[in-house]
């Protein structure tokens, strides 16, 4: 069960508690309930605060209604058990590992896990370039325009994605730039909104080309300027290689482990708790994101993502006279899932992802 999917079972239980009459509140929208990793003290999977969200409209203690909406909760297919904690939050424990049904939402979703209604983004509509493109080639991707071998030809001046068609923002224009990003991740426009990003220096997309200056124009707050030092330096302590080299570092895992004939299979749990949180966060990270309206959230998550996946990377197959056994193809399930998330993360940015680096 992913995030989402417990946020419409926690809706669907506050709409049955109305109708069978133990509870008198508006039903809110399953898109409204929020959902997220327990607290220090907490337990289980997933905590929501949606009891003490309804207990004013109700009219009842917190806790009254958590025990309301916690029974009807724990009815629902792959709920192990719901407790309440602190002043009336509901803690939420799944049926089964975890680790394993996150790895299997990740694979069932694919770059569409924790996208804005489950789809993936087309990378090459979004403005990212060729998969195969190096990342300090210049470039005018920012433009729409490409050269013959790119995907985008002539004088492009507006990009379809998620059934949408927004203006491509023109070279070193981080304000447009933000909003198209920010429309990706399932923002709508807000005229009132404060944040007005610190511009580009002039002619940054010509300089580094357009992977490199999205990178560097989208990982910085609002109020930084653009993160343009060491943007081009093919080396790990350059955040955007780091992130798109441990995108082909879980693509060659995948290769490596078909040379040895074996495939990825969610069988156990592996040891891997900060991939396996980052992998977990993702979907929560890009809803921060777009509702702060700060895509450089998501950036630093994908950072650290890729982290923590070279740092397990060694661990996934088979060294020495090793066979492959269910524990390496629980651990490249877990790492195409890292990987998965990369891809998915720089398509939301409009930044490729290659199979090779």
């Amino acid at each position: 069960m992913t995030p989402a999917e417990l946020s419409r079972t926690v809706a669907r239980a506050v709409c049955r508690a109305v109708e069978e009459g133990a509870l008198a509140v508006e039903v809110p929208e399953a898109s409204s309930v929020r959902v997220e990793r327990p607290r220090p003290g907490g337990t289980g999977d997933w905590a929501t605060g949606i009891a003490l969200r309804l207990a004013g409209p109700a009219g009842r203690p917190p806790r009254e209604v958590a025990g309301v909406l916690g029974e009807r909760i724990a009815r629902a297919p792959g709920v192990e058990r719901v407790e309440i904690t602190g002043p009336g939050f509901l803690n939420v424990t799944l049926e089964g590992s975890a680790q394993q049904r996150l790895v299997e939402a990740v694979r069932a979703a694919g770059t569409g896990y924790g996208m804005p209604g489950g789809r993936p983004v087309d990378a090459a509509a979004a403005g990212a370039e060729p998969s195969g493109a190096s990342v300090d080639r210049p470039d005018h991707r920012m433009s729409g325009r490409r050269p013959a071998d790119g995907a985008v030809v002539g004088d492009a001046t507006s990009v379809r994605l998620t059934q949408r068609v927004y203006p491509l923002p023109t070279p070193d224009d981080r304000a447009a730039l933000w909003t198209e990003v920010l429309h990706r991740m399932g923002a709508e426009p807000d005229p009132a909104a404060k944040s007005h990003p610190t511009p580009a220096p002039p002619g940054l997309v010509a300089q580094v080309g357009g992977d490199a200056a999205r990178w560097a124009m989208l990982s910085a707050a609002a109020h930084d300027r653009p993160r343009t030092h060491d943007v081009l330096v093919q080396h790990e302590r350059n955040p955007l290689y780091k992130v798109r080299y441990a995108h082909a570092r879980a693509r060659a895992l995948t290769r490596g482990a078909g040379l040895l004939g074996f495939e990825a299979a969610a069988e156990e749990v592996v040891d891997a708790p900060v991939l396996t949180q980052a992998i977990a966060d993702h979907p929560v990270v890009v809803a921060d994101a777009a509702r702060l309206r700060a895509p450089d959230r998501l950036a630093r998550h994908l950072e650290a993502t890729a982290e923590a996946l070279l740092a397990f990377q060694h661990t996934v197959l088979p060294a020495g006279d090793e066979k492959p056994s269910a524990a390496h193809r629980s651990r490249l399930a877990l790492a195409e899932a890292a990987g998965t998330v990369l891809a998915g993360g720089l398509s939301l940015l409009g930044i490729s992802a290659p199979e090779h680096l």
